[in-house]
């Protein structure tokens, strides 16, 4: 507790009805009761806990990866560290500085969402872009908020005189002019080039350079992009001299560049050159608690006075269960078209939603057991786990769940799981007894 304290670490006593908030968890073994904790404390990892084991050895048999998955941001061991204290708190101080610019109005205005695989994308994006230099690489499907994701690396880039940033879209590059594109060309040097030309690499001298769909581009391009990343240096289409470049590249595709290059179709040098860290984007049917904020954040924008109304129960439920094969693209553009017909103080109301996204006549509740469903409740029977046993389970992670979204609030959690406040405060003490 000394090294602790000389290290900056305020004990407090622990909240067990709940525990949340940073914090740091010692153990001395890797169990259920520990994972369910971190879960629970950590809110499925929006919270930072790091994990330290007070003997190494108990993180034999892949321990560490198990707190991982439970909620821990990071795990070591007390006995292996020369200064423990000295650690902990350059790891609480880097993840304090993170979430600061997280929940600063310049990203939670851009980029709307709080479910935890959309935190942990914004953690790694914030972290690469303050505290590194290193080429990006943003992978997701179309419509997931790739070029927002590059604007706010550019945005956060604490290059000193920084300068602007170029964005290129390799898909509407033309093959015959893709030279001149990103060398820039000299006067004379094709038919109609009637003076020099700044290229990509030239205009982005300084700043950052965003190749939006970089999976297009063909191999003699990519042999050419190879070059100036590892050399800095280019020359325009038609000249002599070389030209030197400094700048930040982030590149972005909706397609899986590492299986491209597992089959050749893409460079793996130019790959490994580029993704010095790689984002993937989620799409948005793994974020669903995003859409309806999402939404609103929409409606905020295209509606006079810039605020969002409410929304009645059954737009809610639409929302939701709607499926968005165009990603955030695709639910902006429900927005819009419902704020064209939204008229009034009230709240969005079914009436409101255009004739061809309302559900058809004969639809029932929409079955919300997917393949993923059934296949852990398979592999539950498999382990040996009878009818009671993955009930209580189910019910167990439903309540969790609904907690976490409500950030704690055991009311609004209640309200959502459809029980009385009281009985789900029961119902969590029961769970905590029965793992002691």
């Amino acid at each position: 507790m000394e090294e602790l304290a000389s290290a900056g670490f305020d004990a407090a006593p622990l909240e067990r009805e709940e525990p949340g908030g940073a914090g740091v968890v010692f153990f001395d073994a890797v169990e259920d009761g520990l994972c369910e904790f971190l879960r629970g404390a950590s809110r499925n990892g929006a919270d930072r806990v790091l994990g330290v084991a007070v003997r190494g050895r108990a993180l034999a048999d892949g321990g560490a990866w198990r707190l991982l998955r439970s909620g821990a941001s990071d795990v070591l061991a007390w006995d292996c560290s020369p200064s423990p204290g000295a650690e902990l708190a350059a790891r609480f101080q880097r993840w304090s500085e993170v979430d600061r610019l997280i929940d600063s109005p310049l990203v939670r205005n851009n980029l709307v969402g709080a479910s935890p695989c959309w935190r942990s994308l914004l953690r790694q994006v914030v972290e690469a872009a303050c505290f590194t230099d290193a080429p990006v690489m943003i992978l997701g499907e179309s419509g997931t908020g790739k070029e927002l994701v590059a604007r706010l690396i550019h945005s956060l880039d604490r290059r000193p005189r920084k300068r602007e940033l170029v964005v290129l879209d390799c898909t509407t590059v033309v093959p015959e002019l893709s030279g001149s594109e990103f060398f820039g060309h000299e006067r004379g040097a094709f038919t109609g080039a009637t003076g020099p030309r700044e290229g990509a690499f030239a205009l982005a001298d300084g700043g950052t350079l965003f190749l939006d769909e970089v999976g297009e581009l063909p191999p003699r391009l990519q042999a050419q992009l190879l070059r100036v990343v590892q050399e800095r240096t280019y020359k325009r289409v038609g000249g002599n001299a070389w030209h030197r470049t400094d700048f930040r590249l982030v590149c972005a595709t909706h397609r899986d560049l590492p299986e491209e290059v597992a089959r050749g179709a893409f460079r793996a040098d130019l790959y490994y050159r580029m993704a010095s860290v790689t984002c993937r984007m989620p799409p948005l049917r793994d974020r669903p608690e995003d859409v309806v904020p999402l939404f609103l954040h929409f409606l905020a924008e295209l509606l006079p006075g810039g605020e969002a109304p409410a929304l009645d129960d059954a737009v809610r439920e639409l929302l939701v269960r709607r499926a968005y094969p165009g990603n955030v693209r695709d639910l902006r553009q429900l927005a819009a078209r419902v704020a064209y017909r939204h008229v009034g103080p009230g709240p969005v109301t079914v009436g409101d939603i255009p004739d061809d996204e309302r559900p058809p006549a004969e639809a029932d509740a929409e079955d919300w057991r997917d393949g993923d469903f059934d296949t852990a409740i398979r592999r539950a029977l498999a382990l040996g786990m009878g009818l009671k046993e993955i009930g209580r389970l189910a019910s167990e992670a439903a309540i969790r769940i609904a907690v976490g979204d409500a950030e704690g609030n055991l009311q609004r959690a209640a309200a959502v799981l459809g029980c009385t406040d009281r009985a789900l405060q029961i119902r969590r003490a029961q769970e905590r007894q029965a793992r002691v």
